[in-house]
């Protein structure tokens, strides 16, 4: 029986929920057909352990992260939305504030969402309830659906996990989240800079190092322009001859 032949290499990109990568994926296919992409959508708890891990060449994080012995470039900010059930009061508002839900119940860590742990009712009475088991945000909008509590997460994410039975709105005064390509500062590679590239939008022509010029065509040599030939004169055929003015040579040859 032969043996299953050697996979070629590849290029990992690992993803916390949220991210698309559709745009690039398809610049990095037509720029570098030698080097086909792998993906690895990672949580993110374990957006940057997958590049210590060499388990991916770079990830796309939702900042902050620890970013110790890595290069970060931050790409883009997320609208915060608070995600609720269908038929709740604030479903009618086109968006919301913390304030407005002082009295919901959090199914996340209040630390995480400081603005809203600062006015909600159930931290500042001590009457917190504990968090049921949850292993995902899917999870947690599950429970919202059930009428259980709210999440607050970037937009993206709200759409990632959407459901009929629920219904997202901006929250306005909550920090905006966002979205950063991550890999390690030591394992820089030429494959790396080109997706970097990609991502910041240098065309494959542009290059971080300086490129030739490109050889110009000799310039065409000009033939000498010829001097128009002369005319021939001809004199003018029917002029009539000068008349004479009034008066002049009058009685000449006269006594």
């Amino acid at each position: 029986m032969d043996a299953d032949p050697t996979p070629g290499p590849s290029f990992t990109i690992a993803f916390v929920p949220g991210v698309t990568l559709a745009k690039w994926s398809k610049a990095w296919q037509e720029r570098r057909k030698d080097l086909p992409l792998a993906f690895a959508p990672t949580a993110e708890a374990d957006a940057v352990g997958v590049l210590h891990d060499r388990k991916a060449d770079v990830s796309f994080v939702r900042l902050p992260v620890d970013d110790t012995d890595l290069s970060l470039i931050p790409l883009y900010s997320e609208v915060p939305v608070v995600v609720l059930p269908k038929d709740h009061d604030l479903s009618l508002a086109e968006s919301v504030t913390v304030a407005d839900l002082a009295g919901e119940h959090l199914l996340q860590d209040p630390d995480e969402l400081p603005e809203w742990r600062d006015v909600a009712v159930e931290v500042q009475n001590g009457t917190r309830r504990p968090l049921p088991e949850m292993r995902s945000v899917e999870d947690a909008i599950e429970l919202v659906a059930a009428g259980v509590g709210i999440v607050i997460v970037p937009q993206s994410v709200a759409r990632l996990y959407g459901r009929k039975d629920v219904i997202a709105r901006p929250v306005i005064d909550v920090a905006e989240t966002r979205i950063g390509l991550a890999w390690l500062a030591d394992e820089t590679t030429p494959d790396i800079d080109d997706f970097v590239g990609v991502v910041r939008g240098r065309t494959a022509r542009s290059s971080r190092a300086p490129q030739e010029e490109p050889e110009k065509a000799p310039p065409k040599e000009r033939k000498p322009q010829q001097k128009p030939k002369a005319k021939p004169f001809t004199p003018r055929q029917g002029r009539a001859p000068k008349k004479l003015g009034k008066g002049r040579n009058r009685g000449r040859g006269r006594s």
